[in-house]
């Protein structure tokens, strides 16, 4: 009999950009892994080097970065980051990135505009990912952008489970920002125990970004606590807005809950000058010191990435974190 048989162990090796230190750190101690030491720096015009430390040659990677600001040099870290494990052999490469850039760009509003997200999931292919594991994604299409598997997480049990052990005792209702979010308020209502759904009515300008130009409430919401969910929260103009149209209409107070806190400029003083009585979000994305406020609360998502991280390890089921549903 000819040729050489051998059978090898699986071997994680986990692996951190510089965008969000402090999420992959959790990570890695729930796993009970370290993190692979790696040198990063720029050159004096900017460029990028990664290197690792430590032979990486037939592992199963997991490169974890948030694509925070300044969001482009970031994912360009992360590109990098996995074109060098690709040439040092790694067997198979998962990019971890809780927070998908440019990911409100996953479609044409007018001619002659990008789809900027499938463009970022072409890239980690190129450069040699053959995975993908990512948080409650902008739209649900994006996971057919990249053509391999995707495993799409979602921060709704955690978010929903926080506010229903701090509001719970009280009348509760779930808004979507939107109509185009309603399906995933269902799914809300449902966590919460079956509490009456509202969405806000709103025209979004095509020509300028982060701005809406009405609000209008759909459903009941007077006297009761209005949960307002969302994806994201960038310069939370249109949260804030929404907020306030709950107000008006009766509602008793106000919670925000969302899972990425871009908090661009000027959101921080939006928020903190709200009528809401909580912001919940989670650290998918990084919060510096100078963004926090009194009534924002952070819950780590590093739990759900380990276990997602494990279980794609493993050969388990994403699917099951979710009863299904993911």
């Amino acid at each position: 009999m000819s040729g050489l048989k051998k059978t090898t162990e699986k071997n994680m090796m986990l692996f951190s950009g510089r965008a969000h230190p402090e999420l992959a750190d959790q990570v890695a101690e729930i796993l009970g892994q370290g993190l692979v030491p790696t040198q990063a720096y720029e050159f004096a015009n900017g460029e990028i080097y990664v290197r690792y430390e430590e032979s990486v040659r037939g592992c199963d990677a997991f490169v974890i970065q948030s694509h925070t600001t300044p969001i482009n040099e970031w994912i360009m870290e992360h590109l990098i980051m996995v074109d060098a494990l690709k040439r040092a052999s790694a067997k198979r490469i998962t990019v971890v990135m809780p927070f998908w850039g440019y990911s409100r760009q996953d479609k044409k509003h007018r001619g002659r505009e990008p789809i900027s997200a499938r463009l970022i999931a072409d890239m980690f292919k190129s450069a040699g990912a053959d995975r993908i594991i990512t948080v409650d994604l902008h739209a649900d299409q994006l996971q057919g952008f990249f053509d391999g598997p995707v495993d799409h997480l979602m921060a709704l049990p955690l978010l929903a489970d926080y506010i229903k052990s701090k509001y719970g005792d009280q009348p509760l209702a779930v808004v979507s920002p939107d109509a185009g979010r309603i399906k995933v308020a269902e799914r809300w209502s449902a966590r919460l125990g079956g509490v009456p759904l509202a969405f806000i009515h709103k025209t979004r300008r095509t020509d300028r970004p982060n701005e809406t130009v009405a609000n209008r409430v759909v459903g009941d919401v007077k006297d009761r606590i209005c949960v307002l969910t969302d994806d994201m929260i960038d310069t939370g103009g249109t949260i804030v807005k929404a907020a306030e149209a709950l107000m008006a209409e009766g509602a008793a107070g106000v919670v925000i809950a969302a899972t990425h806190a871009i908090l661009s400029d000027p959101a921080v003083d939006r928020l903190k000058n709200s009528t809401a009585v909580e912001v919940v979000i989670t650290n998918t994305l990084p919060v510096p010191a100078e963004k926090q406020f009194d009534k924002l609360t952070t819950l780590s998502i590093a739990p759900l990435v380990a276990r997602a991280i494990r279980e794609v390890f493993e050969d388990g089921s994403v699917t099951s974190m979710f009863d299904g549903h993911a």
